[in-house]
């Protein structure tokens, strides 16, 4: 497999062995015919890795294109969280004292390249490091109270390496290409109990009260004790034994920080943070459509440093979005080349990147869900009240959201449970709502939701409880899998 480094920074990188073969990360981005065929190993080297940076975008766009990348999204992010320091900190305690024991100044930083670090004494405390945060260059920042402690962790860039670093550095670089696989991640033990996480004060919630009694009445039946918590639980998570996530998801937010913690604790849990990573991004949505050969309104990624060019193409209407629009928000349709030039700069202003997708009107939108892949219930959700979307903001209270009506799963057309389904195996087997729209002959996907909306008298119209019952079933039987009850 070839061995592809992406950076910004591509000729500080020049000096690596053949056959590694370095990139500028906007060439990734727009090359998409000669890369998207390749079988490669990206490697992301970008100088940063923060939400919606250029360095967040190549991992995500290589595991949408299907490269096998390091570091992958979820180890970009996990440097982030605050509970990453009490985690290295727990685990490798015994190795930080005795690696440090000698150091003489209450404060002292330690750089990891590619797992090693330069001087010997530190070489097994930062392979450790390297195992528990698999990123290529990073620093973790000590400091001395009683004992040994950790201040911070920050991704390191070539530029701020020092010159005598260097060659040591590029030796690093070098070994770590030649092995065959990257580092993995941790496993931890098992819980018990079901954890419904839910925040009371939210306006627009993806399940109402009597869903969310149904979901735990549903459990109690199947000897599941469910129990609604909020963010302030999170502590507490481990004492479960799955979260159930019936909160609007984001990334760059606590549920994808629940949804983390609970796979590393081995909990089951729905909403996965693979799926929250690749649902909450219209850019990897479109990126993995336009790759399979799903049909999807014709798209256009557009980034920070091409969008002046790159609107002049436009027609309009156009609908331009944010990455991680929901629920109608950060989505705009553009009559005018002023009008998308003025969103173009409001949306880049916290996002490196937009999409552009051709503007395809139509009286209302399929909703398919589906759940361990099979299809769950099918929804038709109409426009808002003289409004292009299903939902507008900007109208009274009563008038925010359009018509909808369920439709037995038989009565919906097989083309579109078929897209919705293909649309699905691209992401996983958890629980997903797929925003399809029919046109001239042909369905369209629009995009996958792994959030979706399950209130009373809407989705379970058709069904009833057997909706609550299902989903729950599918966490029984989960569980039972990870408890080594059932194979």
């Amino acid at each position: 497999m070839k061995t592809v480094i992406v950076t910004e920074q591509e000729q500080e990188w020049q000096a690596l062995e053949p056959p590694v073969e370095v990139i500028r990360a906007s060439d990734y981005f727009s090359n998409l015919d000669k890369l998207s065929k390749e079988k490669l190993r990206i490697i992301n080297l970008c100088s940063n890795y923060h939400y919606q940076s250029i360095g967040y975008y190549v991992s995500l766009l290589a595991e949408a294109r299907g490269h096998r990348v390091f570091p992958t999204v979820m180890n970009t992010q996990e440097f982030n969280k605050p509970s990453t320091k009490d985690m290295l900190e727990s685990e490798l305690d015994a190795y930080i004292q005795r690696s440090l024991k000698n150091i003489k100044s209450e404060d002292f930083y330690l750089s990891v390249y590619f797992g090693k670090n330069i001087a010997h004494q530190h070489k097994e405390l930062a392979r450790k490091l390297h195992g528990l945060l698999p990123l290529p260059l990073f620093r973790i920042y000590f400091y001395y109270k009683t004992k040994w402690r950790i201040k911070k962790i920050a991704s390191l860039s070539i530029n701020d390496i020092p010159q005598s670093n260097l060659p040591f550095l590029l030796e690093s670089a070098n070994r770590y290409f030649s092995k065959q696989r990257f580092s993995l991640g941790r496993k931890k033990h098992l819980f018990h109990d079901l954890a419904i996480l839910i925040n009371p004060k939210e306006e627009t919630p993806p399940s109402d009260k009597v869903a969310l009694k149904k979901f735990i009445l549903a459990g109690n039946e199947l000897g599941i004790r469910a129990e609604l918590i909020t963010k302030d639980d999170y502590k507490t998570l481990n004492e479960f034994d799955a979260l159930f996530i019936r909160e609007t998801t984001a990334v760059n937010h606590h549920t994808y920080r629940f949804a983390c913690k609970a796979k590393a604790e081995d909990l089951v849990v729905i909403d996965d943070p693979e799926s929250i990573l690749k649902c909450c991004n219209k850019v990897y949505l479109a990126e993995t459509l336009r790759e399979n050969h799903i049909l999807s309104p014709k798209t256009q990624i557009i980034s920070k440093y091409n969008w002046k060019e790159a609107i002049i193409n436009l027609s309009f209407p156009c609908v331009l979005k944010q990455p991680d629009s929901a629920f109608s928000k950060g989505v705009i349709k553009a009559e005018s080349l002023e009008e998308a030039s003025h969103a173009c700069r409001e949306f880049l202003k916290s996002s490196e990147l937009i999409i552009a997708q051709a503007f395809m009107p139509t009286d209302f939108d399929w909703r398919i869900g589906v759940f361990d892949q099979k299809v769950l219930y099918a929804c038709r959700y109409y426009m808002a009240k003289n409004h292009w979307q299903i939902y507008d903001w900007s109208a009274n209270k009563s008038d925010q959201s359009g018509k909808f009506d369920s439709v037995p799963i038989e009565n919906v057309p097989e083309n579109v449970l078929a897209t919705a389904l293909k649309a699905c195996k691209l992401i996983g087997n958890s629980l997903y709502g797929v925003d399809i729209k029919e046109k001239d002959g042909k369905v369209y996907v629009i995009e996958i939701n792994d959030n979706p909306s399950i209130e009373s008298d809407v989705e379970d119209q058709i069904i009833g409880d057997r909706l609550y019952y299902t989903i729950m079933e599918g966490f029984l039987n989960r569980i039972n899998k990870v408890r080594g009850y059932v194979k």
